[in-house]
């Protein structure tokens, strides 16, 4: 791998991982498009630290309350969880967000323990590449149009503070189906959220936070592989490249998405990704790839 490709790989991830067009289908499908060699799955792992950088670079104040407010959580956590009428203080607020968040998590941390492995094999193995393009082009088209339901036929009515805890167990549950290249993981819960009547802009917001132990996780699982078995030939000037490009880029997509929701509909994003999946298919089908 070169510079260059570890740096445009690394742009890819950071865009995607926070646009809601699939961060794991797109890792998969630029390379597959300019028939360059498969970085493998450390490679993949250890862009996420470029975006775990990006998430706390730019929600540095909120994820330091949360920390903070970890031993109050601790202490009354029903009483949090219950309350809705946004009386908290800002502390509290802080407490009940991180109860949610870690709730959240539980789908997306089990479904990742028992499947993650079977789905990397699946789709970042040789044996049935067309096959594996076909079902990401299949959820990228599915999973757009159902974005776009959502945010058609939704209420955009609710902010941050409003979340229960159902809401957060249905956003949770979405986000484990993101395990699978083509959904998206900001794309489904960014769906969940608009399903749940959250505004725009706080269920991206929402996803973005509820997000970042999961991509801490992968980051650190990506740092261990490459400690452990290494990178094969991938140098450290290529993995720093491609991290840094993750970083920037994944700062610049928060920043982006967030204030774009504030005016605008997911619709772009719906186009892009049913014409992508139109395209693999028909690449697919007619031999050209």
């Amino acid at each position: 791998m070169s510079v260059f490709q570890a740096v445009v790989l690394g742009i890819v991830q950071g865009l995607t991982e926070f646009l809601p067009i699939s961060s794991s289908a797109h890792l998969i499908i630029v390379p597959w498009l300019l028939d360059w060699e498969e970085p493998g799955l450390a490679f993949d792992a250890a862009l996420h630290l470029g975006t775990l950088a990006a998430v706390i670079a730019y929600f540095w104040r909120d994820l330091l309350d949360m920390l903070l407010a970890i031993p109050n959580a601790l202490r009354r956590p029903s009483a949090y969880l219950r309350n809705t009428d946004g009386s908290l203080s800002e502390r509290d607020r802080s407490a009940r967000l991180a109860w949610l968040i870690a709730i959240g998590c539980i789908p997306g941390g089990v479904v990742g323990l028992l499947a993650q492995d079977r789905i990397d094999e699946f789709f970042h193995g040789d044996d049935h590449t067309d096959l594996a393009l076909a079902l990401i082009a299949i959820a990228l088209i599915a999973f757009g149009l159902l974005l776009w339901a959502a945010d058609n036929y939704a209420r955009h009515r609710q902010g941050i503070s409003d979340l229960g805890v159902k809401d957060t167990i249905v956003i949770g549950g979405a986000q484990a189906l993101a395990l699978f290249p083509g959904v998206s993981r900001s794309g489904v819960t960014l769906t969940a959220g608009l399903f749940r009547e959250i505004r725009r802009a706080d269920a991206a917001r929402f996803s973005f936070l509820l997000g970042t132990p999961l991509v801490l996780l992968a980051g650190g699982k990506g740092l261990y592989d490459l400690v452990t078995d290494g990178a094969g030939d991938i140098g450290n000037v290529q993995l720093i490249a491609g991290v840094l490009a993750s970083a920037i880029s994944g700062f610049a997509a928060i920043s982006f998405l967030l204030r774009f929701l504030q005016r605008s509909s997911t619709f772009v994003f719906v186009v892009y990704r049913v014409a992508l999946g139109l395209g693999i298919l028909f690449l697919i089908a007619t031999g050209l790839r």
